[in-house]
């Protein structure tokens, strides 16, 4: 695997890792450790800067989506500063999916997310 590969799937892991944190403090930590610090996060239902807007994002989501976990869904693919991948929100209690996405994101030199353009592939009705 080449170490461009390795930047891809390693800012990829950080991402989910930020999305998945469930208590208050290890969720800002784990967006810092993902994000630039004026990096931003984009999809249909929201556009934010900063890391905190990106906290009350991805707990908002929580707060929706009790119980869901994010796990990565097929391979991660980038070239240059460029990465995409797709992704599930499954149910910790019985494994369904009832979200899926696909997003883009753009890193800094040093690998972390300046950018998110996030794609909403399935969405249950009424959510």
């Amino acid at each position: 695997m080449s170490t461009q590969t390795d930047r891809y799937e390693t800012a990829v892991s950080r991402y989910l890792e930020a999305w998945n944190a469930l208590e208050p403090g290890a969720r800002a930590r784990a967006v810092a450790a993902a994000w630039a610090p004026q990096g931003g996060y984009t999809d249909p239902l929201a556009d934010v800067r900063g890391h905190e807007g990106i906290v009350a994002v991805i707990a908002a989501t929580h707060a929706r989506f009790p119980g869901f976990v994010f796990r990565l869904s097929g391979a991660v693919d980038g070239h240059h500063d460029t990465a995409r991948f797709s992704w599930e929100l499954v149910s910790r209690s019985d494994g369904s999916a009832p979200v899926a996405g696909s997003d883009v994101i753009t890193l800094d030199a040093e690998g972390l997310i300046t950018s998110v353009l996030g794609f909403l592939d399935r969405v249950p009705a009424g959510a």
